[in-house]
């Protein structure tokens, strides 16, 4: 992997991380483990920088799939756009699933900075889904 690619993966990684998340990743990167998430966070980074936008999954409906998963204890959120970010404010919002641990989901916008900021974690190993697959899964 090139330093160019690495430097790439580390504002991913900035982006879409807590503190904590993002200082134990990097820790595990200096380890002898480190080529493993590496690889893990480069597919993340690919993720990133080809999921779709605000309103590019308009009228797909429960087609529509969730590329990326953050959770924090019985609390999940799914990410099906990110932010079109127009105003030049960076990643501010994106369209997704929110399941709060309450027994329902709802689709709506997300902040991905409030959700970092109460701690919750990115899924490096989560297998993109539709958002009919999601809603049906049993919540119990």
């Amino acid at each position: 992997m090139t330093a160019e690619q690495q430097l790439k993966n580390r504002a991913v990684l900035a982006t879409l991380t807590g503190p904590r998340q993002r200082a134990g990743l990097l820790s595990l990167l200096a380890g002898e483990e480190g080529e493993h998430y590496e690889n893990a966070l480069a597919n993340v980074s690919r993720v990133w920088e080809t999921m779709p936008k605000t309103y590019e999954t308009e009228g797909q409906g429960r087609a529509a799939v969730a590329h990326l998963h953050f959770f924090l204890g019985a609390a999940d959120w799914w990410i099906v756009e990110k932010d079109a970010d127009t105003d030049g404010e960076g990643q501010v919002q994106a369209l997704g699933i929110a399941d709060l641990g309450m027994g329902c989901r709802e689709l709506g916008y997300i902040s991905i900075p409030e959700i970092l900021a109460v701690g919750a974690e990115l899924d490096l190993y989560y297998q993109p889904s539709t958002v009919g697959e999601i809603m049906e899964r049993s919540v119990a």
